[in-house]
């Protein structure tokens, strides 16, 4: 998987990384709770999401630095893609809630 060096395998990576970095804020934060009541949580509490978001991207920039470092650069231009619109959509929850 590492090995490859394209656009696509960049954007898929950028998509799914901060579904880790979900999981992640999940154990850390809310593990005492179950998943649905740590997504029900969210919805009330709509600041936390923006943290949570945040914590995700954290996933992308994991990623983003080993194809970096591997010299990937198409690949990490992808997870950069992705990682620039979960970013600015992030903002846009902040500002709207």
């Amino acid at each position: 998987m590492f090995k490859k060096d394209n656009l696509k395998l960049g954007l898929i990576i950028g998509l799914f990384a901060p579904l880790l970095g979900m999981v992640g804020f999940y154990f850390w934060k809310f593990s005492a709770y179950s998943f649905i009541d740590f997504i029900k949580f969210l919805l009330v509490e709509k600041h936390l999401i923006t943290g949570m978001v945040s914590f995700s991207l954290l996933a992308n920039a994991i990623f983003f630095t080993l194809y970096i470092n591997t010299h990937k650069d198409k690949t990490a231009r992808g997870i950069f893609i992705v990682t620039c619109v979960y970013a600015i959509l992030a903002l846009i929850l902040k500002f709207v809630y």
